[in-house]
């Protein structure tokens, strides 16, 4: 059995693939660059691109199983070549955010579109969607907690339920290997519901360094966040956030259900991202730039 891993590079693929090698399957992955992916040497790299799907044909030839990371725009596509080439089984990285069906959240639509087109393609299909990714964290305070000690945001009380993305990995990782979950779709979460301004206070604790938590207002947060998000992602994160400080998020049991391990906890995260965060880091360090899928909020 041969797995096709898309998105192979991300901070959830790369994570995927390594499950995959570790339990000894046939893993393949795309890479618009593969002689700079650097992933396992048991690995099959094509280079291709999911904007582009003819560019994946060489390798979906032979694959049985694919984990599909979310581009809309070609995901019809996508799923047609990966029909016609003999693919059975699908593992989408979605988001928690298409369940919310008002039409206004920029995520949510951008999921489901993913999220249709495999369903309507026949195919078995499993839908992993997380909800906020605590990798975010990494690009929204990562500098200025390495280069102030500090960090400003909007709603310090709002609750978030952050997830390790090694949690996702696992799940999707599962519903490709093992039976049992088709036509599922998973809305994961981490094991506990954090506000901001405790999470600040573990990260400190984790580093052992003071770090600052200043609240800010929702409108220094919306100029602030406009310049990394598109303006509807703003308006979206603002809105979970000012809804969480009263009505925070519950934490669901999926991951330990699924994979048969809980959900590995908020210090668990900032422990294997200590690095990311050290103090006097370059200022145009990757993580600022590179911000993760999302589910219930950026």
């Amino acid at each position: 059995m041969t797995i096709l891993v898309t998105g192979a590079t991300g901070a959830v693929g790369r994570l995927v693939v390594a499950r995959l090698v570790a339990a000894g399957a046939s893993v393949r992955a795309i890479s618009r660059t593969p002689a700079t992916a650097g992933l396992p040497e048991q690995v099959e790299v094509f280079e291709g691109d999911l904007e582009k799907p003819e560019t994946l044909r060489a390798a979906l030839d032979g694959v049985e199983r694919l984990y599909l990371f979310p581009v809309p725009e070609a995901a019809r596509e996508v799923v047609a070549l990966a029909k016609e080439s003999g693919v059975r089984r699908i593992v989408v990285l979605s988001s928690s955010s298409v369940l919310d069906t008002s039409g206004d959240n920029h995520s949510g639509e951008y999921h489901r579109a993913v999220e249709r087109a495999v369903e309507q393609s026949g195919l078995e299909w499993t839908f992993v969607r997380p909800d906020e990714f605590a990798t975010n964290l990494l690009w929204k305070w990562g500098h200025s907690i390495r280069t102030e000690g500090v960090v400003r945001a909007p709603y310090g009380n709002a609750a978030r339920v952050l997830i390790h993305e090694d949690d996702v990995a696992a799940v999707a990782a599962t519903a490709l290997l093992t039976d049992g979950h088709t036509g599922q779709a998973y809305v994961l979460t981490g094991p506990e519901a954090i506000t901001q301004a405790d999470q600040v206070r573990q990260i400190a604790q984790v580093l052992g360094r003071p770090l600052a938590f200043e609240e800010i207002t929702p409108a220094q947060a919306r100029k602030a966040m406009g310049r990394a998000m598109p303006q509807p992602v703003v308006e979206m994160v603002l809105g979970y956030l000012a809804d969480a400080v009263d009505h925070p998020p519950v934490p669901k049991d999926t991951v330990e259900r699924v994979t048969g391990r809980p959900a590995l906890t908020f210090a668990r995260w900032v422990a294997d991202h200590a690095a990311d965060f050290a103090a006097e880091q370059a200022a145009g360090h990757a993580a600022d730039r590179a911000p993760q899928p999302t589910g219930g909020a950026a």
